[in-house]
């Protein structure tokens, strides 16, 4: 009897210890922001503002407190051509003003890390990464991708998507209507039936998905936020995905 509850009790010593337990939020949120050519510094500077704007506005604030587990988590990706995918801003997790000022001013602040064509696939699949090495347990996962053009190079867009669905991540749009894009763009920004029509149809995809449009930079921060709060008040769609 003794041996066997030494026995017991070496075999409960080497047992392996337990992980850390994920950490648990009502959104998991990937901002996929496009730094190509054709996104210009002053409008580069306008979007910073709107995102500052938008993780700052009181509003956000008390939709986060209003969730199951009254956190949502944010990392912000900035994507131009092939290759040129960035994660800038890791996983934080955002439960109060504090921490939401705290990543807002990160964001606001980061220098821009390229220039080139419009890889919107392979921004997307590298947010799916993210999620997939995240270590959360998010009530809905989401992907938003930030443009104002077309898909032209690197990884098909849909099969990106359609991979990222396939995952169960919802993957909205925010689309900024460029007026006035430079010589040789001018089908790039502004596709057949519009910049918003092609991102219904091409980017965005996943339960209760949505395109936002920003015809004025200077309205980027209250696009964002209402796409914030949109995204925030769906947290509890599709049940708890849990990234290993």
């Amino acid at each position: 009897m003794v041996a066997r509850l030494m026995l017991l009790a070496l075999m409960l010593f080497y047992l392996p210890a337990a992980g850390p337990a994920a950490e648990a939020v009502d959104v998991a949120l990937v901002l996929v922001s496009d730094v190509s050519r054709s996104i210009d510094d002053a409008e580069f500077a306008l979007e910073k503002q709107g995102y500052y704007a938008a993780f700052t506005d009181p509003r956000v604030i008390q939709a986060i407190h209003a969730g199951p587990a009254q956190a949502i988590a944010a990392s912000y990706v900035e994507f131009a051509g092939t290759g040129q995918v960035r994660t800038l801003i890791g996983w934080t997790v955002i439960r109060d003003g504090e921490t939401a000022r705290d990543f807002a001013e990160r964001l606001a602040t980061i220098p821009r890390s390229d220039w080139g064509a419009t890889a919107i696939g392979e921004g997307i699949a590298h947010a799916v990464q993210n999620l997939k090495e995240s270590g959360l347990k998010a009530a809905k996962s989401v992907i938003d991708v930030c443009g104002d053009g077309t898909s032209n190079q690197g990884e098909p867009v849909e099969a990106a998507r359609d991979r990222a669905i396939a995952s169960g991540i919802t993957i909205n749009g925010l689309v900024i209507i460029n007026d006035h894009p430079l010589p040789g763009l001018e089908s790039h920004v502004a596709p057949p039936g519009g910049l918003a029509k092609y991102y219904r149809e091409h980017v965005i995809g996943g339960e209760r998905s949505f395109v936002v449009e920003v015809h004025n930079l200077k309205d980027f921060g209250r696009a964002m936020t209402r796409k914030l709060l949109e995204e925030i008040a769906q947290k509890v769609g599709r049940g708890a995905v849990q990234w290993e």
